[in-house]
């Protein structure tokens, strides 16, 4: 009963942080929108890469599902 339990609070945390994760998705994306907009070569590298570690994130989350 005790394992079941940790599972079910792991699994919640997990579909917590993926929540979190897709919210600064959409905020560096963005972020990027603006930069582009601004033409801002600096910005635009900088969503970018973050762009890649949450997309990093979200493929290592969906790996163990």
């Amino acid at each position: 009963m005790k394992q079941m339990i940790k599972i079910i609070r792991k699994v919640d945390i997990e579909k917590q942080y993926e929540h979190v994760l897709r919210l600064e998705l959409d905020y560096e994306l963005a972020s990027l929108y603006v930069a582009m907009q601004d033409k801002d070569e600096k910005e635009m590298e900088k969503s970018k890469k973050r762009l890649k570690e949450i997309q990093d994130e979200l493929d290592g989350l969906h790996a163990y599902v």
